[in-house]
């Protein structure tokens, strides 16, 4: 809170205004707003920065609300006629701090969501200071997957004032027969950290739930807090009804504070042309810890998190005390890590997304962000970690892996201080993720088709459903769709004579409640090693019976791009992916040289559009190269005299033979997941061509394409035409003829399924495996494709297909963007931009990670080459 001179009568009712006066503090202007938003009976969007306040503006009008409605309660009481006479029979006590507006309703006043179940229990903390300073009659609970049953069944019974809980919470209890009881008093809806619950199937469950809620407590308010938003009317959209008029939530923004103080390391050592580890600066980031009293680095991946702490471990000659934070570890590792930093016992943390959002665990006072951000909106929320003050700058390093990160980290260091953001846009809601929401209202009560349709359209990212898209996801949680309606277990609800819908039977409704949420952990499929004889039908996939040598496990991201025969590394050798069988990948040993497809960087953050477009600007500016460290300055300038630099909105296409190998060199920058889908597209085009492409590598700046036949030649001899190569029409019959190749339909089929409740996870009284899962699932993708195409599920696969791994939407940007502006450059030796791509030929393990060392001897003779 800001130190004021105070004028005139408090805007605040005591004990507050007494409050904020002991510490020497006045209520900031958006703490103010808000409470006069609550007061006016609006929803409101906060948009404020780290250290602003937002969560006590949050919570401020409830806990006023809370305060003065049980005062006049109090007073009212005191009033009341004198005790009964004798012979009457006197009422129950009731506890003060339990008294309601009315009787019969419900005592739950306000319920936060955030996104994290760590960030409910961090507010919790925080929020009991002032309730206990000004002895507010309010009690404060946390609801998560973490709270023990026993406690949850309480909470239905006996409410908080203030519930803190997640989204799959909100579901579990609209779910519940005394749903309406329960929330029939609820005033205020507190949404954390929005921008991060809105992008993804969580945000459309989240908006169905606040639908029901609505319904339920008419004049429901919902206040959004967030610090990085790009479009806010998206955000003030989901805070309200939708009823075909489209009204936004108030807007608050508050303005000001310290400008964040943020740098990129210009290491010493020799920046790497192709590494995403960061390893040449990790002493310079131990050196960093040790200068500071709390330092926060953060990494993209969980493997990155793994290295990073294990070898500044190797080199802790100052015997530091440093820890590792990721959602992979034991809940009671996190949460003793997470004890330790509030405790100040930690000198740093190495941390991935876990600890992304708005804790405030300890006074960090500087925050380290290893390899590039990949978004400018991702990279002030991390900063906003350290020093969780408005008025001081939060400190930041950014230490970029290779040449084009600096280049990445450059663009992000111009947006922050341009202040842009970069959050994703507005999400069209999930159609499985509806399917569950219908299940869950069939639960709780029986509905009203008619009613729940308009209820549903109310929620922002639902405003647009047809009433078809709606009967067919009503159709297919009462029989499971056309092709599925003589199996009676996929019968989940009926219809009754008075025409309302209701569960089944009660084992559905327990079975809903285990599997209720969007989030489907990622499956590991298991590699076996078998001979290739025979054809993968009746050898390989015979000897599923008779097992084969078991190499390990990979995620399911990896292999669902691949066809058979398709090679990569994997435990040291390069194998040929013979075929995928329930959750096992059969394997054979080949003598191919190098691997054909390279691994899904799994983890990793996608490079923003917005960054993407900084880097092309910031390579098409040779005047605003003197802000990068010298060695990058000099690559680029190599590559504007050896061959030329990409353009703004151009498409340069670099064609050389190297090794006795001919490649083709583009540079979208439009990240790997477009790159990836690209390159597989590019191959089956050039295999038309009759080219011979070995394969593809993409990073995400560059797409790499090799061949055996002379790629250049035939562009200049007109046999190959590039705008036929980068045609539009890519998006059509190529990618549907891959798509059915490919395992990745098939995959995301059963993450829809298990969302939309056909194939349950967990069951009363027993869980599948994985393996379980993956069987039915797979069987039923078969029949539906064979005879229901347009069903509901394949159409929710799609959808997610098209804008998950493939990145569809981008990739259709961008070869729109370019369509005339390809700029052929044939060059008789690899470019200085090439060698960073081409270094990740082979390198990559299946986790998506090179390893330095082998990239070290094989720069060596890239370099000699492009250097001439």
């Amino acid at each position: 809170m800001a130190k004021a001179k105070r004028k005139g009568a408090s805007p605040l009712p005591d004990p507050f205004d007494s409050w904020f006066r002991a510490r020497g503090w006045t209520p900031r202007a958006h703490q103010l707003d808000l409470v006069a938003a609550a007061n006016a009976g609006r929803s409101v969007l906060l948009i404020a920065p780290t250290g602003a306040g937002k969560t006590l503006a949050g919570f401020l009008p409830t806990l006023i609300e809370l305060r003065e409605g049980r005062a006049k309660r109090a007073v009212r009481a005191k009033a009341a006629p004198a005790p009964a006479a004798a012979g009457d029979i006197p009422a129950p006590p009731v506890p003060f701090a339990r008294w309601q507006a009315e009787p019969t309703a419900s005592p739950l006043h306000t319920l936060y969501i955030s996104p994290l179940k760590a960030l409910a229990v961090d507010i919790a903390r925080n929020l009991e200071t002032p309730i206990a300073e000004m002895e507010l009659p309010i009690r404060v609970e946390t609801r998560t997957g973490d709270t023990p049953s026993s406690r949850r069944q309480r909470q239905r019974r006996d409410p908080p004032d203030i519930l803190l809980t997640t989204p799959e919470q909100i579901s579990l209890l609209l779910a519940s027969k005394d749903a309406e009881h329960l929330f029939s008093g609820l005033k205020r809806v507190v949404l954390d950290e929005l921008h991060a619950l809105v992008t993804s199937k969580r945000g459309d469950l989240l908006s169905l739930a606040l639908a029901r809620l609505r319904a339920i407590a008419p004049g429901l308010q919902c206040v959004g807090l967030s610090a990085t938003v790009a479009e806010p009317d998206d955000l003030r959209r989901y805070l309200v009804p939708q009823d075909g008029t489209g009204p936004l939530a108030d807007l608050v923004v508050t303005q000001g504070g310290a400008a964040p103080d943020i740098s990129m390391l210009e290491s010493r050592q020799k920046m790497p042309w192709a590494s995403h580890t960061a390893q040449h600066a990790f002493g310079e980031i131990y050196a960093l810890m040790a200068a500071n009293k709390l330092s926060l680095a953060f990494v993209n991946t969980r493997w990155q998190a793994e290295f990073l702490f294990q070898e500044l471990w190797r080199i802790n000659d100052l015997n530091l005390p440093i820890a590792l934070h990721h959602g992979s570890l034991a809940v009671e590792q996190r949460r003793k890590v997470e004890a330790a930093m509030a405790a100040g016992k930690l000198k740093a943390v190495v941390a991935t997304s876990s600890l992304d959002l708005g804790i405030d665990w300890g006074d960090v006072d500087l925050v380290i962000n290893v390899g590039a951000p990949k978004g400018a909106s991702r990279l002030m929320q991390r900063i906003g970690r350290a020093n969780h003050r408005l008025d001081e700058p939060s400190r930041a390093v950014l230490v970029p892996a290779n040449r084009f990160e600096v280049l990445e980290c450059r663009a992000a260091l111009e947006a922050v201080k341009a202040g842009a953001q970069d959050t994703p846009p507005e999400r069209q809601g999930a159609l499985d993720v509806l399917a569950q929401h219908i299940l869950g209202m069939a639960c709780a009560a029986p509905f009203d088709a008619e009613a729940l349709f308009a209820e549903v359209r109310s929620a922002a990212p639902y405003r647009a459903l047809s009433r078809a898209d709606f009967d067919a996801a009503l159709d297919f949680v009462a029989t499971g769709g056309y092709a599925l309606r003589a199996y009676e277990r996929y019968a989940k609800i009926r219809r009754t004579k008075d025409g309302l819908w209701r569960v089944a039977n009660p084992m559905i409704a327990q079975a809903y409640r285990l599997n209720v949420g969007t989030i489907v952990e990622a499956s590991m499929l298991k590699v076996r090693l078998v001979s290739a004889r025979g054809s993968p039908k009746t050898g390989v996939a015979g000897r599923v019976r008779f097992g084969g040598r078991l190499l390990g496990e990979v995620e399911e991201y990896f292999v669902e791009t691949m066809v058979p025969g398709d090679t990569f590394v994997f435990a040291g050798e390069i194998l040929r992916y013979e075929v995928l069988v329930e959750d096992e990948v059969y394997v054979s040993r080949t003598t191919a040289k190098e691997p054909r497809v390279p691994a899904y960087a799994g983890g990793k953050f996608p490079l923003s559009t917005f960054l993407a477009a900084g880097v092309r600007a910031l390579l098409a500016a040779p005047e605003r190269w003197s802000a990068l460290p010298t060695q990058v300055r000099d690559w680029l300038e190599l590559q504007r005299a050896r061959s030329r630099l990409p353009g703004r909105d151009d498409l340069l296409v670099e064609t050389f033979e190297q090794g006795n190998r001919h490649y083709l060199v583009t540079y979208p920058f439009e990240g790997r997941l477009a790159h990836q889908t690209l390159g597989m597209l590019l191959t089956r085009r050039l295999e038309r061509a009759r080219l011979k492409p070995l394969g593809f590598v993409a990073n995400d700046y560059a797409l790499a394409v090799y061949a055996a036949d002379d790629m250049g030649l035939a562009i200049r001899q007109g046999r190959l035409s590039l705008a036929d190569l980068f045609d539009e029409d890519m998006l059509g019959d190529d990618l549907e003829a891959w798509l059915a190749e490919s395992a990745l339909m098939k995959r995301t089929f059963r993450h829809c399924a298990v969302i939309a409740g056909l194939i349950e996870r967990r069951f009363p009284g027993k869980e599948k495996t994985s393996r379980q899962v993956t069987v039915s699932t797979d069987l039923i993708y078969d029949v539906l494709r064979r005879h229901q195409a347009d069903h509901l599920l394949l159409r929710a696969a799609r959808a997610d297909a098209a804008t998950g791994l493939l990145d569809v939407k981008r990739l259709a940007e961008m070869l729109a963007r370019i369509k005339g502006r390809i700029v052929h450059q044939p060059l008789d030796h690899v470019s200085p931009l090439a060698v960073p791509v081409l270094l990740e030929i082979g390198q990559e393990s299946v986790g998506g990670e090179a390893n330095d060392a082998l990239l070290a001897e094989a720069e060596e003779d890239l370099v000699r080459a492009a250097m001439g």
